[in-house]
C-alpha cells in the first residue's frame, strides 16, 4: 500500500550538511505520517524525527533539535530529513517509515510503524 525510497545518504565530514529524502508513494499521501529511524552500529534503531503530512506537525528525538529538520512537500510526495553539523555518531542507515495517521498523535515508537524502506547510508568521519 505504501512504498519509500530513501535517497542522498554518503559520506561526509564531521561538521558538515546533507539532505536526506524520502519519496513516498501511496493513494492518499496525506493521511500519514512519515517519520526517520537511525540504525547505527551496534545500537538499536532510533526514532529520529516525524512529521504529519495532514497538517505539518512535527516531532524530534531530543538529541537532534536544533540539528536535524524534518519536513514535507506534499506535491512532490518527498519528505525530507536535514541534517546540520553532523557528527560522527550520527553515522547511521536512515530508514524513512510510514503509518496511517490515525489520531492526533505523533507516534516515535519502532513498532508504532507499518512501512519501511531500505534505508539509506550515512558516514561521518572525524
Amino acid at each position: 500500500q505504501v512504498q519509500l525510497a530513501e535517497s542522498g545518504g554518503g559520506l561526509v565530514q564531521a561538521g558538515d550538511s546533507r539532505r536526506l529524502s524520502c519519496t513516498v508513494s501511496a493513494r492518499t499521501t496525506n493521511e500519514y505520517t512519515i517519520a526517520w529511524f537511525q540504525k547505527a552500529p551496534v545500537k538499536e534503531r532510533e526514532f529520529v524525527a516525524a512529521v504529519r503530512l495532514d497538517d505539518g506537525r512535527t516531532r524530534y528525538a531530543e538529541s537532534v533539535k536544533g540539528r536535524f529538520t524534518i519536513s514535507s512537500d506534499n506535491a512532490k510526495n518527498t519528505v525530507y530529513l536535514q541534517l546540520n553539523n553532523l557528527k560522527p555518531e550520527d553515522t547511521a542507515v536512515y530508514y524513512c517509515v510510514a503509518r496511517h495517521s490515525d489520531n492526533q498523535y505523533i507516534y516515535a515508537g519502532l513498532y508504532d510503524y507499518d512501512y519501511w524502506g531500505q534505508g539509506t547510508q550515512v558516514t561521518v568521519s572525524s
